[in-house]
């Protein structure tokens, strides 16, 4: 594969809305001993990118930059080809097929991106395209997060609210191959393709008030941050969980993770997804044996990537939003 030395990416070098996103030529990377060069065929937009865009919450600066981003081009996972492989790199070779995960270090927003060989990365399975593949990491790693922290087993019920998300519509599939019993909630809409995830039962939450379900849970996983740990708790068993993706009204979220604990009863925790290698093999090994599916809306070539962030600041779209680069 010959490799150019200029590349086309999104890149933003200021905080803002989503304008703030131009296509432009830089230098394509050069990757360490321990890193891959991929050529970046798809990739996505999502909650993650615009949060880094925007600096929004504004305490993501501390991690992202005060004044301005560290990383200009975005991006958090992406599906393309191997072109090129550092000196001590083992698992992958020129020419394979792979999708990954890349929050942290960014640029998948591009043409050519690096990555260090130990993150999260798997080969896509041969009958499924670099569109579909590319939304396989993001969403579910967030989703086995949330569930491997709640320590659920087999055979637990898990109610999933926010099942037509990347984060709800994985957590559904991910939580059904972990043995799981699922009840999901979403619009009327919607009520098939989850049922078609696999959810044991699904509520629309048009026709009724998913927080006075009868049934109890061991665990209440909010994918969309909508609710909240007081509007659930009658749902929970007397020691189960309540997570939530979002942070909430006043950084209420992780505020409760902290005092909830204290007491015996029901409890909220706060996930922020850390390195397990476990988990990582479990989920490379459902991405490779092509046993889940990320959910597509649409897709945006990269020449058109603010209207993908556009699209998904506006809360609609259902699954993932996929840029064809």
């Amino acid at each position: 594969m010959t490799i150019p030395s200029t590349m086309k990416a999104a890149v933003s070098e200021r905080y803002g809305p989503p304008e703030a996103v131009r296509i432009q030529d830089v230098p394509v990377p050069v990757p360490s001993d321990t890193e891959l060069l991929v050529r970046v065929r798809a990739t996505t937009v999502n909650r993650t990118d615009c949060g880094y865009r925007g600096a929004k919450p504004f305490p993501i600066r501390f991690f992202s930059g005060w004044r301005r981003p560290k990383r200009p081009i975005l991006g958090t996972e992406f599906a393309g080809e191997v072109a090129a492989a550092g000196s001590e790199v083992t698992r992958f070779e020129v020419g394979d097929r792979i999708c990954g995960y890349c929050e942290g270090t960014f640029g998948a927003h591009a043409e050519y991106m690096t990555i260090g060989e130990k993150r999260i990365i798997a080969r896509i399975p041969s009958h499924r395209s670099f569109a579909e593949a590319a939304p396989s990491t993001e969403g579910s790693h967030y989703a086995l997060g949330m569930l491997r922290r709640a320590g659920v087993q087999s055979g637990d019920a898990v109610l999933i609210n926010g099942t037509t998300g990347a984060i709800g519509s994985a957590a559904v599939q991910i939580a059904k191959r972990m043995g799981l019993m699922v009840t999901a909630v979403c619009d009327t809409a919607h009520v098939e393709m989850v049922r078609g995830l696999g959810a044991d039962r699904v509520i629309d939450y048009l026709k009724e008030d998913f927080t006075k379900d009868g049934q109890r849970y061991d665990l209440v996983l909010d994918a969309v941050g909508k609710s909240s740990f007081r509007r659930c708790r009658r749902l929970l068993k007397p020691k189960a969980i309540y997570t939530s993706s979002d942070v909430g009204f006043m950084w209420h979220g992780p505020l409760l993770a902290l005092i909830t604990p204290l007491f015996r009863g029901r409890k909220q925790i706060f996930v922020v997804p850390k390195p397990d290698p476990e988990g990582i093999l479990f989920l490379v090994g459902l991405i490779e044996a092509g046993e889940f599916t990320p959910v597509l809306d649409r897709e945006y070539p990269l020449d058109r990537i603010v209207e993908a962030y556009r699209y998904v600041e506006t809360g609609m779209k259902v699954g993932n939003v996929v840029v064809v680069v």
